[in-house]
């Protein structure tokens, strides 16, 4: 495969993978404000009320530095770290609370898209 075949699949890769980071960024933010089911399973989790609503800005925060382009890289290590500590942290929690696997497969899935991002992130 030539270079520029290769430039062109790494970047799609990349903008799929990011674009699906950040939309289930979004969408986990807006399930954390707008959505009592949501409510009720970070509750139940035992968090706070202002860690919900702390998480839901923070995910918001890293999905617009995750999807940005021209934001410095120092800026996205930082973002990509602390996605990883919220899907790392979900799992812990809903394991502990004994929630069922498919929670877990769900944040594995996340992490596998995660480090795609991270891996194919233009240097």
């Amino acid at each position: 495969m030539s270079h520029a075949v290769e430039g062109t699949v790494s970047a799609m890769i990349y903008w799929l993978s990011t674009g699906g980071v950040s939309a289930l960024l979004l969408l986990s933010a807006a399930t954390y404000v707008f959505h009592q089911p949501t409510i009720d399973g970070v509750r139940a989790l035992g968090f706070p009320d202002f860690f919900r609503i702390e998480l839901a800005v923070l995910k918001l925060v890293a999905a617009a530095v995750i999807i940005l382009p021209m934001l410095p890289g120092p800026m996205k290590e930082w973002a990509y770290a602390g996605v990883a500590l919220f899907i790392l942290t979900a799992i812990v929690a809903h394991t502990a609370h004994g929630d069922p696997v498919a929670l877990t497969l769900v944040n594995l899935a996340a992490a596998g898209l995660l480090a795609t991002s991270y891996l194919t992130r233009p240097i």
